[in-house]
Formats: C-alpha cells, structure tokens, sequence
C-alpha cells in the first residue's frame, strides 16, 4: 500500500477559538487615472456653482419669460401671465425692424472686431520693438483706455466730436459738422470709441504672448531676411494662434453686444433708430414700450447666434489641428 501523500486542508477557525483570523477582503483603491480625472473638476466645483447661480438660473428666467406675455399689466398683477409659445418670437421675426438692426448690428460687430484686433495686434508688436520709457508710456495709456468705464469714455468721445464745442471739428477745419446726424458717420464714431477702449485687452495678451516666444526663432526669420510683415504671418501668427482665438471670441462677445456707447453717443440709437443694434433695440422692446417677453426673445436671439459664432469658430479651428 502506498501512502496517501496529500496534505490535508486546514479548517478555518474562528476569531478567539484558538484558530488564524481570516482577513477582510481589501477594498480595491480607485486607479490614478480615475482620480486624476476627477481632481480639475473638483477644484474647478466652487467656481462652478457660482457661475451657475450667476448664469443657468438668469437664462433659464430669461428663456422662460420669452414664451410668455410678459407686459406692464402682468407686471402690475393687473392682467395674468399666458403662455404664448413660439409667439413673442413670431411676432419678432415678422418685423422687417428687426431684420435691419440685425444686419446693422452683424456688419457693425464684424467691423469693430477686425479693427480691434488689427490695431492690437500691431500695437503689440511695436512694443516690442520700442525701447523701454516709450513702452511704458504706451502702456499706461493703453491700459487708462481700458480702465475707463464705457459711459465716461462715451461722454468724453461725444464732448471731444461736439459741432460746437468739440476741438477735433476745430483742428480739423470742419465747422459745425454734426459726426452723430448721419447715419454712417455716427457709426464710424462709435466705431473709435470701441476700438479705444477695446485694444489695450488685445495688445496687452498679444504682447505677452510675443514675449513668449523663443527669441532665437525670431532672430533666425530675420536673419534669413523675413520682412517684418513675413514674420508676423509665418512665424508669430502660427505660434499665438491659441492667444488670437481668445481675444477674437472676446471680442466678438463684447462688440456684438454693445449698449452703453451706442445708446450715450447716438441718444438712444439716433435719429428715428438709425443707429440701433440688438442691445439697444431690445431694451426699447422691454423698457421704453414694457414688451418685456419681446425684449427677452430677443435675448434669446443674441444669445444663440455669439454660441453659434462661438461654436463654429471653434470648430474650424479645431479642423485645423489646433489644440485648444
């Protein structure tokens, strides 16, 4: 007969019976991965419930009130609030108004962004070929511009452009020439007023994205005999492509929206609303005739059209390879 060789297995006792305690099964630990993955959105939580409170909440009122008739007599309880639908926006886009300040207000936008940008960006860029004190003038101008709050830098614009008070029709040779009479004209004044108080944000973030480049790079393109012009398009251009893509998004974001220099220097959108845009119009809407369900549909409108804008350019962009 053979041995029976196998070992016999040992019977687990319980705790405190004299036995090997079995151990509890370990908790498994969440991966590096999955905690890496989480830790931005955490620091980024308080910020987020804040902008929630400060955004989702407003447009959510303001979406609600846009399917409504929302006048002065339900203001004043005189008169309960109905549910109107897709009317308030109806009614908008049948006004052939509306379809005007529309254009006015796209072509105006376009032209104070592609002017705001050219002026910083070449604003920047002399910076860096300025010595020291002049740069530093510079600057504090451009950021005094900036600091100034539209309503006073509005007023100044309209007492510097008076017919006859102003001293730029003076110097100028030009009389008792009206800039806000014509529709064309106080667009154009308008237009610097904005441009003003707006191109300090871009040179001052341009700039700095210059100062971040390699100056070996821009050595070597000057070297091998690059234009100024050459530089800026084959050399910079490409390498502050992600700093141009936020201050043109900002950009159009803020002249889109423009209320304060419109309303001051043309008194309310000029002569029988010549020189309205969206903002303005939609406060008449809301407040001068209490149409507030139309001003906030047109509320609506804007808001959809700057995500629209904002999404395709982002899109483009992002079908170029570039990492946002």
């Amino acid at each position: 007969m053979t041995a029976d060789t196998t070992t016999p297995r040992k019977t687990p006792r319980r705790p405190g019976a004299g036995g090997v305690t079995a151990r509890p099964p370990r908790r498994r630990r969440a991966s590096p991965a999955l905690r890496s993955g989480w830790t931005p959105w955490l620091y980024l939580l308080p910020a987020l419930v804040l902008l929630g409170g400060l955004l989702v909440y407003p447009i959510y009122q303001l979406g609600l009130i846009s399917f409504l008739e929302y006048t002065q007599a339900q203001v004043s309880g005189g008169e309960p609030t109905t549910f109107q639908g897709f009317g308030n926006y109806a009614t908008l886009f049948r006004d052939s108004q509306f379809w005007q300040v529309l254009l006015a207000t796209v072509v105006f936008a376009a032209a104070c962004v592609l002017t705001t940008l050219f002026v910083g960006c070449a604003l920047a860029v002399l910076l860096t070929r300025i010595r020291a004190v002049p740069r530093l003038a510079l600057m504090l101008a451009a950021l005094g511009a900036w600091a100034t709050p539209a309503i006073t830098g509005s007023t100044v614009w309209v007492f510097l452009f008076d017919p006859d008070f102003g001293p730029v029709n003076k110097v100028l040779g030009l009389g008792d020439f009206s800039w806000t009479y014509g529709r064309y004209s106080a667009f154009a004044l308008v237009l610097l007023e904005v441009l003003w108080c707006s191109f300090p944000f871009v040179m001052v973030t341009v700039y700095a994205g210059i100062r971040a480049i390699p100056t070996e790079v821009l050595e070597a393109a000057s070297l091998d005999g690059a234009s100024q012009w050459r530089i800026w398009r084959s050399v910079m251009a490409p390498m502050l492509r992600p700093i141009l893509i936020v201050v043109t998004i900002q950009s159009v974001i803020w002249d889109f929206k423009v209320f304060t220099q419109i309303y001051v220097m043309t008194n309310g959108g000029g002569i029988a609303g010549q020189n309205l845009v969206l903002n303005v119009y939609a406060y008449q809407k809301a407040f001068a005739s209490s149409q507030y369900s139309l001003g906030s549909a047109i509320g609506v409108v804007m808001l959809v059209i700057l995500l629209a804008v904002t999404l395709v350019y982002l899109r483009l962009v992002r079908r170029q390879g570039e990492e946002l």
